[in-house]
């Protein structure tokens, strides 16, 4: 009865967990030792998937002014961790534990230090408010209890289920209320540390003019975070309350300094997407998907997806033990995943020794698939082109397929030399400059004017004004 009456109680203390924030009692069916416990596992896994962006500078910057965000927080203690990761979207998030991320594709859409402040203390007010907890407790019910849960989806099948390519993070979604109580948390965390509180509504003012920006496979703010438009009107009057003499840093220049010639688009580490082209320098290897497929390029791997359709390409890579041959590899790749050959035979695609086969098996969210798939030997890497279609329609696309497969071929170390990734720059506008001249002349039409007009904070029906100094996208 002792020992019952004392699991009890710790069963209790733990599932009526107090909110560092409110002060009430919760449920919660995750300690603080088991949030950082998750962070930990998390973090790990989200550097390897989306990479950290590699510039100290940038790193120290971000993490210095989200240090002095989380000692103005409700849980200064955390062992809190900022990271740029190395990812085109316009995303920022956060697990439990006291790791917070921001994408390096968030920072040209930032005007100053105040809005990253904003950012950072929002994506804080998650963490210290419990919101990623309790998701967490709500995913796992009753039946999972303490045990540790992973937010990945493990790889062990490729091909076997499109929604965990690549990046497969468990972004959690937030109710309007979490939102609301993480806007006011990031104005409190920001006025504390001495920045404009406005940074909050007027990066939400930004984001409600982008539209539904998703690049590159990884799910955006407007994905994640929803509404950003209607929490503006909520924002600027908690704003203004916390606005002081001693709250008004937006340091709009020291924040320019920081990000000019950040990586903008895709990096060279990851590879360089220019239309329906692929191509990584660092693994010199290049391939065409079908002209107007939608390309999308993560850590892992690359997919293509003719829009409207459920008609895929995607291009990984398996390992080839020593000593087996190519044929060996392609077969026991495709077993292991679930696939059946048709047929397949020894060919040469772009003068490389591979193995093509036509196979049958099933992707979850497509259902009953046939594809035609290419294990190309360099070296000891073995790269797999694959495309495939449901399989009434495989016929009638196959045509686009088999060029595109065909196409995958190795780069020489001078075109991977000419490579290189987009990045932020700045310009002082002229007089007679419009967003549309801008982009063309000066960014070689490598941005629209309306993407542009966005990152420097104004309407698209705004033209800029003569003497300003703004943020352009600049060919590397």
């Amino acid at each position: 009865m002792r020992l019952t009456l004392v699991t009890t109680l710790l069963l209790l203390s733990v599932a009526c967990a107090t909110n560092p924030v409110t002060g009430k009692k919760e449920f919660s069916l995750m300690s603080e030792a088991e949030e950082l416990a998750i962070g930990q596992q998390a973090d790990a896994e989200i550097r390897r998937e989306m990479g950290v962006y590699p510039d100290q500078e940038v790193q120290r910057y971000v993490s210095d002014i989200g240090m002095r965000l989380a000692a103005e927080s409700h849980r200064p203690n955390l062992p809190w961790t900022f990271t740029v990761v190395d990812s085109p979207a316009i995303n920022a998030f956060a697990v439990p534990g006291g790791y917070v991320y921001i994408t390096r594709g968030i920072l040209p859409y930032l005007g100053d230090e105040a809005e990253l402040a904003g950012v950072l203390g929002h994506e804080i007010g998650h963490v210290t408010a419990r919101h990623a907890s309790q998701q967490y407790s709500r995913q796992a019910g009753g039946g999972l209890g303490l045990a540790i849960l992973s937010i990945f989806v493990p790889q062990t099948a490729p091909f076997a289920d499109l929604s965990s390519l690549g990046l497969s993070v468990l972004f959690l979604k937030y109710g309007r209320d979490d939102e609301l109580e993480s806007d006011r948390l990031g104005v409190e965390y920001a006025a504390g540390a001495g920045f404009d509180p406005s940074g909050v509504p007027r990066f939400l003012d930004t984001l409600a003019r982008v539209s539904t920006l998703s690049e590159r496979g990884v799910p955006n703010w407007l994905s994640t975070h929803p509404e950003p438009a209607s929490r503006v009107g909520v924002a600027e009057p908690i704003a203004a309350k916390f606005a002081s003499d001693t709250a008004n840093a937006r340091n709009t220049d020291d924040f320019h300094r920081a990000i000019d010639g950040v990586v903008v688009g895709d990096s060279i580490e990851q590879g360089i997407v220019r239309g329906n082209a692929f191509i990584h320098p660092a693994m010199r290897i290049a391939l065409e998907f079908p002209e107007g497929w939608e390309v999308i390029n993560t850590a892992e791997q690359v997919m293509a997806r003719e829009p409207g359709t459920e008609h895929y390409m995607l291009l990984s890579q398996v390992e080839q033990p020593r000593g087996r041959q190519i044929e060996e590899v392609a077969r026991d790749a495709m077993r292991r995943a679930g696939y059946s050959m048709l047929d397949g035979a020894i060919e040469q695609v772009s003068g490389l020794s591979a193995f093509v086969g036509l196979y049958r098996g099933s992707v979850q969210s497509v259902g009953r698939v046939t594809m035609r798939a290419a294990h190309v030997a360099i070296g000891r890497q073995v790269y797999v082109i694959a495309g495939f279609a449901p399989e009434k329609d495989f016929e009638g696309v196959s045509a686009q397929l088999e060029p595109a497969i065909r196409s995958f071929r190795e780069i020489s170390a001078q075109e991977a030399s000419r490579v290189r990734p987009n990045r932020l720059s700045f310009y002082t506008v002229r007089a007679g400059d419009s967003w549309q001249s801008i982009a063309q002349r000066v960014g070689g039409g490598i941005t629209s004017a309306s993407t542009l007009a966005i990152m420097n904070g104004f309407e698209v029906s705004d033209q800029p004004q003569a003497g300003a100094r703004i943020k352009i996208v600049v060919a590397g």
